[in-house]
């Protein structure tokens, strides 16, 4: 009877809860195009609280979790990652950088969720909300269980395992085939429970096994939630709780809230004492002073630590016209791992009078990352001279052929303008072992290329080709690359070596020019496979060779 009237009385209270007033106090904080700070009050009851209102779509900003093995008041950890402001993160062993709940930063998991808790003696294995976005930007709130330490171990369910309050009866442990692999996942942080799910509120307090962890769902208190919006803003959101001037808000008066401020995802994060809300190295939201070991920051999406993505690139191999043989005695290689159709050519060392020239005839004026490949052997040269001929002059640069075999290695970033005068030259002019290896040569830039017109069409593609893979062997990603001499549609497919079709890589219209992409055989075992390029009648199949 306690218990009803109790619902009753809070629902009751709810109802005649006054709205809150929001006030936009950006310009009083440094902060970037992109994020505004609101600030809310009502007074019946009580309530001070805080929200940054992020738009991801400003192609400069990006949000991002953080953690650290010190733990810090939000301020001083947001001024340490040089973020622009940020709100505390997940659950964690106050006192101690002990966090219990997920941190993912590009390409690695920092720390876990939760994958099981302990409740009157007995193991409850759980599902917990997480916050993520995906490479392409897509962002979701997900009940998501570890299977292991790398984020391809990330699994996603429709739905948190199904207990109830002071549930007597542990469920079995989630397992992979009850979910989804998190395919694509970029960043995110762990929370709980789940506020909103598909633009409805959805409490998953008792299913995450809330109960008996110290935070409360219907009581108010200090608060941390982050949501999203469906044109992808951020909200990022702090209440006061505690105080005389601001009791703090319950979880359904949280995700109603998150709700009005058009979240149609979001979840709860640690609250309490640990609530704290910062614009650069201050305090925003009234200060609890607790130091935590995460945050979710608002930051330059440089500090994403993203890979770049390349604007040209092109190899060249000692079978094409572009690498041009100097002097006499080069032999082929016996050994596999060489790039491409042709195999690596080996040289005794001599005095210089040998070598190899490669000549790029660049599209324009970029810095371009020069790489090379060999096939590795103990008796290469460890000194084998690359003579790199660029805008600002000639540099020579040492190479240790001996390791690092059958891949990439980059060998310096140098100025190119495209002038018929610029060249990579391998020399046979080493000191130290007993051949040097001539094979590719790959020129990668990243920037815009500046062309003139007489480059633009002395470098127009007369032809479509498929290139080799590479690496190859690869373990798990590789990279396709073909040349098309007019847009057309274009279908790249795998095949396994019964000549079933395992997927298909690429079916749509794609422009001339040079393109390259990267496939990841993470979910087939190892053995050879092709792939076939099929674009307006021009049909190419190669084999390459997964090794796990």
């Amino acid at each position: 009877m306690k218990k009803i009237a109790f619902i009753i009385l809070f629902v009751f209270s709810q109802l005649f809860a006054q709205d809150i007033t929001w006030t936009e106090i950006t310009s009083t904080y440094n902060l970037p195009d992109g994020v505004k700070l609101f600030s809310g009050e009502r007074t019946s009851p009580n309530l001070k609280i805080f929200y940054y209102d992020v738009n991801l779509n400003n192609p400069d900003i990006a949000i991002r979790p953080y953690i650290t093995n010190s733990i810090k008041i939000v301020p001083a950890f947001t001024k340490a990652v040089g973020a622009y402001g940020a709100i505390n993160g997940g659950f964690f062993a106050t006192g101690t950088a002990s966090s219990y709940s997920s941190v993912v930063y590009p390409n690695a998991v920092k720390s876990q969720n939760v994958t099981s808790i302990t409740r009157d003696g007995k193991l409850y294995p759980v599902t917990r909300s997480f916050f993520g976005q995906k490479t392409d930007g897509t962002l979701s709130v997900d009940w998501i269980y570890h299977f292991g330490g790398d984020v391809d171990d990330v699994y996603k369910f429709d739905q948190p395992l199904q207990y109830v309050s002071n549930d007597p009866n542990p469920k079995p442990a989630p397992q992979k085939v009850d979910g989804n692999m998190y395919e694509d996942l970029l960043i995110g942080i762990g929370g709980a429970p789940t506020l909103i799910k598909n633009s409805k509120v959805l409490i998953t307090y008792d299913e995450e096994i809330m109960w008996g962890s110290g935070v409360g769902n219907t009581n108010r208190d200090p608060r941390t939630a982050v949501g999203y919006t469906n044109n992808n803003h951020v909200i990022m959101i702090v209440a006061n709780g505690r105080l005389a001037q601001s009791e703090g808000v319950s979880l359904p008066e949280l995700a109603d809230i998150m709700l009005g401020l058009g979240c149609v995802e979001a979840m709860n994060l640690d609250g309490g004492g640990s609530s704290q809300l910062a614009a650069g190295d201050k305090y925003v939201s009234l200060p609890s002073e607790r130091p935590v070991p995460t945050i979710l920051a608002i930051v330059h999406k440089d500090s994403l630590g993203l890979p770049k993505t390349a604007t040209f690139e092109k190899i060249i191999d000692t079978g094409d016209e572009a690498a041009i043989e100097n002097g006499t005695g080069w032999f082929e290689t016996a050994n596999a791992g060489f790039y491409g159709e042709t195999k690596s050519l080996l040289h005794s060392l001599g005095t210089g009078e040998n070598y190899y020239e490669i000549k790029p005839n660049l599209p324009g004026k970029a810095k371009y990352e020069v790489y090379g490949w060999w096939v590795a052997s103990s008796n290469r040269c460890t000194d084998t001279p690359h003579i790199i001929k660029h805008s600002n002059g000639i540099d020579t640069v040492h190479v240790d052929q001996s390791q690092n075999g059958s891949a990439w290695t980059l060998i310096g970033s140098y100025e190119f303008t495209g002038d018929s005068t610029e060249s990579v030259i391998i020399s046979d002019f080493g000191t130290q072992g007993n051949y040097i290896v001539v094979d590719a040569i790959r020129f990668v830039a990243y920037d815009k290329i500046e062309t003139s017109i007489h480059h633009q069409s002395h470098y127009i593609v007369r032809e479509f080709k498929l290139n080799q893979n590479y690496p190859n062997p690869f373990n798990p990603t590789t990279n396709i690359s073909f040349t098309l001499d007019k847009l057309t549609n274009v279908n790249l497919s795998v095949f396994n070596s019964l000549g079933q079709k395992i997927e298909t890589i690429l079916d749509e219209t794609i422009r001339a020019g040079f393109h390259n992409l990267v496939w990841n055989g993470k979910t087939l075992s190892s053995g050879i496979y092709f792939y076939r390029l099929s674009a307006n009648g021009f049909n190419e199949i190669k084999a390459m060779n997964l090794i796990k």
